[in-house]
């Protein structure tokens, strides 16, 4: 800081902004007065601090006619005027050179300041408070549990914390770290990690001595997250699967800031005029400012955002004075408003049932472990995406808008007559209309509907329920239901003793819980188990009475809200926890197609689940099934039908299924082309029933195939999956082969190889795997250029299509002419196939092995892999205790032995003495397959030598009285090679 004094007047100059607040405070009573008239006399401080070039405001750049200055004056201290002005050309061109210079060296200055602030702007610091939160997260979602959790423990290395959140040692502080951790991955072993200041990264770990060593292994970080996805395959698929959102502190902050900004710009609200208290109107205006968030946009709620979201965000839309751009907005209804009675006096606190928080806001929110926020079925439609709402201009909106607004305004103020006036006023509006639905919601009438449910008047419950139940069918309607905790109060309502109250509570709950957030609030309430005692009804009988339809009416009901819930694996173990068997199984027995359709549609949902699935065929619910299927009701025929595609998983019920005759109209429904989704269901049934042989011969007979082989043309992937999986199976059977031949289906299934669908790819790939076991078949293959694009898909990114395709090129490199030459003709083919040894997966192993085993039979395909180097691959794979690539691995190996010197090479790299082992597995393939490649090893003298060390000769005695003649006389002739050396060694003894 120093003072500068200028004639008459002084200035003070200061250097950093610490001294600047000194002087300030200084001024004391006037610090405003000061600092205004610093701010007019530093019009642009960002010039001050950097210098001219960075002038933010134009015109203040004055720079270059500085530099002008400057040159003149010195000029002019070097020499004489006179000199100067005798010279003015020669001393112009000193002039402008030397500016030119001045320039270029400022220019350079400010792009090195630009670069620097760029490299300074990109890095981004760790903070204690962010590794805390990050590793408090971990610890929340790790546990043993390998399927949900994405850790099993992360743990700090030290309990000591100081005040600043730093955990690591002194003399690590300094170098910047903050705190070390120990983490165990499933896929890992134990490790060690560093937070610093700068990034995440790994470090040596604990040493033999016990200390720890700090340095560095591998790259930097930028968070833990980050590092963790690098080092664990399951870390990064499960953290991928959890229902949460990461946000950061600068996100975090400026949502709040957003929040907080919007509450200060809101308007003063004008209350309702009504009867009601003091304390009501006092607490409507707070909640008016609360209304306020119903301006900021939809979003997805979930249990990790912030709970300012949760808090405030009553509404999740504008209101039409808002499309306009106002920021008013209407208030809401408070819960405590008064209902008056018949004579006009207000409801009394006996009348009138105690305000629960859940009603009053949004739903609070609950923190759930990644146990529970992982419980959803993959196979369920999920409607967690928020749409974009198409928003009408308020000039635009039909009169039934405002006239439903009007409505739901006397709902606020009149009494107990007026509410239910204005109830069955409301029902005569076409509430399946959108725009009616969101003018319930937009005035604030979803609370209020809410709210009345909490009322000891019937008629008021019955009323606001059989709204809810129109409007709710909208997807925000329904997440506005659930934010505002109306899902609980219908729960509770299940419980009631009016029959109406809980058919109309269920049917609500069947509309609200159609995506994950609500299915699981059902579920946490106890609604599963009380949805479940719906369905306990009297038996069904021709002559009910009146009492006992209501009852069947009920457990209707009960289906249907059990039908939604069903989506989520967790629930289907809560519906069968609740007994929920025994009364599915007697509502099937029922002849009332609006009973069936709720019960087949959850059996068909839970049915993914082996348990149910058990439970389904002991119940006998099979046969119910399949005669079901006998009926005319479309969207029973299809949930039946999708009931025995996921129950056909298990043999037992695929036998079921022919037993009860259930082949014959699942065929007959493949004449329904119309119906898309009945179609899938169907050819998915059959395809799942072919896995057996017998329902094979079965539909054989019903003439099934030719009507598939119709289906692979014009029909969406959803059916052409299921077609080319039924056809797939039944062609495992020589005369399916031909007859898929003969309608014409080898060209179609051929076609369908150039798609991009990944179960598509892996059915059509089995399909033609297995019609090319027939020569005549292959013929049209490989006319059809079948074979190079089944090789092209050995590229796929996906494992199962890979091994699909290895697997079906086996038959065609069996049953195709020359197929040595049509193997070399694919460019780089072999050299793929012989680096798709180096997966991972056992099924991909399997497959390129049996490929490698064909490919090896000819004598050039042979020396070009071993070129590729397939030896040391295989040697490598030799290790395995996977049986199904243990019946492969060997027909390779003996198959690559036939050239050069690879027995040696095979030997050399240690592939003799695991394959010993393998004599010991209980699949007798394995055995002969072994016994081959023994055979062929033996041919080495080494390698006999280390099958008799490794005890071969005991296990291959006992084969050689094996009845499986290739198995026989593999073992002999390994044996005999054994012995002959032996022999040769005693020999070569006795003549020495």
């Amino acid at each position: 800081m120093s003072f500068v004094t200028t004639g008459t007047s002084n200035r003070v100059e200061v250097w950093t902004l610490e001294q600047m607040a000194k002087v300030l405070q200084m001024a004391g009573s006037r610090k405003l007065k000061e600092a205004r008239t610093c701010l007019e006399t530093n019009r642009d401080p960002i010039s001050n601090i950097l210098g001219e070039g960075f002038s933010s405001i134009e015109g203040e750049d004055l720079a270059p006619l500085r530099l002008m200055e400057a040159i003149i004056e010195e000029e002019t201290r070097k020499g004489k005027q006179e000199v100067i002005e005798a010279a003015a050309g020669e001393k112009a061109g000193v002039n402008k050179g030397s500016l030119r210079l001045l320039m270029l060296l400022q220019q350079l200055d400010i792009q090195l300041l630009n670069s620097s602030i760029k490299l300074m702007s990109k890095e981004k610091r760790l903070t204690p408070d962010v590794v805390a939160s990050q590793v408090q997260l971990l610890k929340s979602i790790s546990g043993t549990d390998k399927s949900t959790n994405v850790l099993e423990s992360i743990e700090y290395t030290s309990d000591f914390v100081n005040k600043h959140g730093f955990r690591a040692p002194l003399w690590r502080q300094a170098h910047g770290d903050i705190c070390c951790l120990r983490v165990k991955a499933f896929d890992a072993d134990p490790f060690w990690v560093s937070a610093n200041i700068a990034g995440v990264f790994e470090n040596k770990g604990a040493t033999a001595g016990g200390d720890m060593d700090y340095d560095r292994l591998g790259d930097v970080h930028q968070d833990l997250i980050s590092l963790l996805k690098s080092k664990s395959k399951i870390f990064n698929e499960n953290i991928s699967n959890q229902d949460f959102q990461l946000l950061n502190p600068e996100q975090n902050n400026g949502l709040a800031d957003s929040f907080l900004l919007s509450l200060d710009q809101s308007e003063p609200l004008t209350p309702s005029t009504d009867n009601s208290p003091k304390t009501t109107a006092d607490s409507e205006s707070k909640l008016q400012k609360q209304a306020v968030a119903k301006s900021m946009p939809a979003a997805k709620v979930t249990p990790r955002k912030a709970d300012i979201v949760a808090k405030h965000r009553n509404e999740t839309s504008p209101s039409p004075s808002q499309w306009k751009g106002s920021n008013k907005t209407t208030p809401r209804l408070d819960k405590t408003a008064q209902l008056a009675s018949v004579d006009g006096k207000p409801l009394t606190n006996d009348r009138m049932r105690k305000t629960t928080p859940h009603a009053r806001t949004v739903a609070p929110s609950v923190k759930h472990p990644a146990s529970e926020l992982s419980g959803e079925s993959s196979s369920e439609s999920e409607e967690e995406e928020e749409t974009r709402e198409r928003r009408q201009e308020s000039s635009d909106l039909p009169s039934e808008y405002w006239q439903l607004q009007k409505l739901v305004k006397y709902l606020k103020g009149g009494n107990q007559t007026a509410t239910v006036i204005a109830l069955c006023s409301m029902r005569d509006f076409n509430l399946e209309q959108e725009t009616c639905q969101l003018a319930i919601r937009d005035v604030g009438g979803l609370e209020l509907l809410i709210n009345l449910l909490e009322t000891d008047e019937l008629r008021c419950k019955i009323g606001s329920l059989k709204i809810l139940k129109e409007i709710s069918k909208n997807k925000q309607i329904r997440r506005a239901i659930a934010d505002l905790g109306g899902l609980q109060t219908m729960v509770t309502i299940l419980q009631d003793c009016n029959k109406d109250l809980r058919c109309l509570a269920a049917e609500t709950i069947a509309n609200v819980a159609k995506f994950r957030r609500a299915r699981r609030s059902v579920r946490q309430y106890g609604g599963i188990t009380k949805l479940v005692s719906l369905m306990d009804c009297a038996p069904l009988c021709s002559t009910m009475t009146a009492e006992m339809q209501k009852d069947v009416e009920v457990a209707r009901c009960g289906a249907l809200a059990l039908w939604s819930c069903s989506k989520s694996t967790k629930n289907k173990h809560a519906i069968r926890k609740a007994g929920a068997i025994k009364l599915l199984a007697r509502l099937l027995k029922s002849s009332s197609e609006d009973m069936l359709i709720p019960v087949v549609g959850t059996l068909q949902e839970c049915a993914s689940e082996a348990l149910f699935r058990l439970d389904i065929r002991t119940e006998g619910m099979t046969e119910d099934l399949v005669k079901n299927l006998h009926g005319d009701n479309q969207e029973l025929q299809m949930h039946c039908a999708l009931a025995i595609f996921k129950s056909a998983e298990d043999g037992d019920t695929r036998e079921l299924v022919r037993k009860y005759g259930g082949l014959e109209p699942l065929v007959s429904l493949l004449t329904n082309t119309e119906n898309k989704d009945l179609l899938a269901a169907v050819t998915g049934a059959i395809w799942k029933c072919a896995v057996s042989k017998d329902n094979v011969t079965k539909l054989q007979e019903l003439k099934a195939i030719e009507t598939l082989v119709g289906l692979l043309h014009d029909q969406p992937e959803e059916v052409l999956v299921n077609v080319v999986g039924a056809l797939g199976e039944c062609a495992q059977l020589p005369p399916n082969r031909t007859a898929i031949r003969k309608a014409g289906g080898i060209s179609s299934l051929v076609t369908l190889l150039t798609g991009t669908n990944q179960a598509l790819l892996r059915n059509v790939t089995r399909a033609v795997g297995a019609c090319a076991l027939d020569p005549e078949n292959m013929v049209i293959i490989d006319r059809l250029d079948g074979v190079r694009l089944l090789w092209s898909l050995l590229k796929n990114h996906n494992p199962d299509v890979q091994a699909c395709s290895a697997w079906a090129i086996c038959p065609c490199i069996e049953n195709a002419k020359d197929a040595g030459e049509m193997v070399r003709s694919f460019v780089g083919g072999l050299e793929l196939i012989v680096s798709l040894l180096k997966s991972d997966h056992h099924e991909v192993l399997a497959s390129v092995c049996a490929a490698i085993a064909n490919i090896a039979k000819d004598e050039e395909n042979l020396a070009v892999i071993t070129d590729h180097g397939v030896v040391p691959m295989l040697a490598k794979l030799a290790h395995t205790n996977d049986d199904k690539l243990r019946r492969h691995l060997p027909e390779a190996i003996a198959r690559c032995c036939l050239w050069g010197n690879n027995r040696e090479a095979f030997g050399e790299a240690g592939a003799v003495a695991p394959l010993v082992k393998y004599l010991k597995s209980p699949d007798e393939k394995v055995h002969c397959a072994t016994a081959k490649a023994l055979y062929q090893l033996s041919k080495e003298p080494n390698n006999c030598i280390t099958m008799h060390e490794s005890g071969v000769v005991k296990l291959l005695l006992n084969m050689v009285g094996s009845s499986d003649d290739v198995l026989q006389e593999a073992a002999a002739g390994c044996i005999s090679n054994i012995r002959r050396l032996a022999l040769a060694n005693e020999k070569a003894k006795f003549s020495s």
